[in-house]
């Protein structure tokens, strides 16, 4: 299967296999790379996968994507990736909230957030292109992170042969225990720093980098090429729609549904890379009727969704839920094109990047319109559904996964729908244990994150998990704080090392 840009640079014509897309990452015309068709599914596949494990099912999955990597090499690097030692309990599991809404855990890897399901395969997809493409230079993966990817990112590709990484994010615009985890992590070919601003500049910087000639040029001649483990890399995306599957296997196994049945899926994001995997199963042939777009109070996606207007001329807000402080939506550029084709998308995106702002067709917002829904939910109802789902079914969960039920609670009652709800519950609520701690109790008292954890834990009656825990005693190597000027000086830099 050959992969094309979505905005027309790489076409059919002059396609590039799955191997080189996820080696470069990005297309070279600043496009996001996509399959030039999606393949499909049966009912029957699916009825086979259900009595599959975990990471059979996904070596299916990306076998119809990934047509240049031997079957036999993804169920390896499945098996390995999503082996009971990484994700103890599994890797995707269920849990029944009520008779409509089953919450999918995606945070029981090692950084404790759903970013794993995909980071601790990527880096066996990277070097399986690395082998099959010939390449002999070493890959820079370049991250920028609202605070999830970068953990993974790192944990990831901690010591990869022919890989060094480079992650950044807003100094101010994660959570201390995010903070933490990227401040003290291991490993002889990583590299965190910070910036002065947010996530929308430090993703700005990254992309500015990518599409610099000369600082291509001048990495080249020390042996190495940028790629990069952010959603815009197909690699990090196609890992993700396994995981709808999955859930839609598990209902079949429960007895919730049946074959064919369709679910709905609500999903908190920022960037739009989680529900964007979730529609490229149901346009494989995941019998989805509806996905509800779950935003905070950074309602970028919940306004274009309701309006057909991306307009980033806004006030960004920094919430408790810090992974969506996102005002630039990077995949939902592959929607466009899906919807609209390469011309029309390019279009939009050079309006995006000169005026921050543009307005889709009534055509196009019309075909969007019989998939998704948006949704948003401010601060005081965020910390209301954290208490709310705890008090009612005694289910603790974070600041992120709360905005997804608050949508999935907002279309409920407005629509009266009752199919089955999946919920994408995205991170571990001890990695925002602070404010969680803060909802379910009502004290304001400031708190030492470690204090944090062994209040949410004494509160909750859950147990802390252990990549948390053994935080308190790492040491922090990485503490540079820089202006998004500087990125480009620093990356060049630290790639020396």
């Amino acid at each position: 299967m050959n992969y094309i840009s979505t905005r027309g640079g790489t076409t059919a014509a002059n396609g590039i296999h799955s191997a080189d897309a996820i080696k470069q990452g990005l297309a070279g015309d600043g496009g996001l790379f996509m399959p030039e068709s999606i393949p499909e599914i049966t009912m029957e596949e699916i009825i086979a996968l259900s009595k599959q494990s975990y990471p059979e099912r996904a070596a299916a999955i990306l076998g119809k994507f990934l047509t240049d990597y031997p079957a036999e090499e993804l169920l390896s690097y499945c098996k390995s990736a999503y082996a009971e030692e990484r994700f103890p309990g599994g890797a995707a599991p269920l849990h029944k909230l009520n008779d409509t809404i089953h919450v999918m855990e995606l945070w029981h890897g090692p950084t404790c957030a759903f970013k794993d399901m995909a980071l601790q395969i990527m880096p066996k997809l990277l070097s399986g292109a690395l082998r099959i493409t010939g390449e002999t230079r070493t890959a820079l993966i370049l991250v920028a992170t609202s605070g999830d990817t970068g953990k993974a990112a790192l944990e990831g590709y901690r010591d990869v042969d022919q890989v060094k990484i480079m992650v950044y994010y807003p100094v101010d615009g994660v959570s201390k225990m995010q903070k933490l985890q990227m401040a003290t992590q291991e490993g002889g070919n990583v590299n965190v720093c910070a910036i002065h601003g947010n996530f929308d500049d430090a993703q700005t910087g990254v992309k500015k980098i990518f599409s610099d000639p000369g600082a291509a040029a001048e990495l080249n001649e020390k042996g190495i090429f940028l790629s990069s483990a952010n959603s815009i890399n197909w690699g990090r995306l196609v890992p993700q729609v396994a995981y709808y599957f999955s859930a839609y296997c598990d209902l079949l196994n429960a007895g919730e549904i049946k074959a064919g049945e369709q679910i709905n899926v609500a999903v908190p994001t920022g960037n739009f890379g989680n529900i964007f995997a979730g529609y490229i199963a149901k346009e494989m042939g995941l019998p989805v009727k509806r996905f509800l777009c779950a935003s905070n109070k950074n309602n970028i996606l919940t306004d274009f969704l309701n309006t057909g207007v991306y307009d980033r001329n806004r006030a960004f807000y920094t919430t408790m839920s810090p992974s969506m402080d996102i005002l630039i939506s990077s995949n939902l550029e592959r929607l466009l094109f899906l919807k609209t084709g390469a011309a029309e998308t390019a279009s939009y995106m050079k309006q995006l990047s000169e005026t921050g702002r543009y307005e889709i067709s009534a055509s196009a917002k019309a075909s969007i319109d019989r998939d998704f829904t948006g949704y948003f939910c401010d601060e005081e109802h965020t910390a209301a559904i954290i208490r709310d789902t705890f008090d009612i079914y005694h289910y603790v969960v974070d600041t992120h996964t709360a905005v997804g039920l608050s949508a999935a609670e907002q279309y409920i009652a407005q629509t009266g729908d009752t199919t089955k709800m999946v919920v994408d519950s995205t991170a571990s609520p001890y990695k925002f244990a602070s404010n969680v701690c803060r909802a379910l109790t009502g004290d304001d008292t400031p708190m030492d994150e470690f204090d944090a954890l062994e209040r949410l834990s004494q509160v909750s009656g859950t147990e802390i998990p252990a990549p948390l825990a053994s935080l308190k005693t790492k040491e922090v190597r990485f503490t540079k704080v820089i202006n998004p000027c500087d990125m480009r000086a620093e990356t060049l830099k630290t790639s020396a090392k």
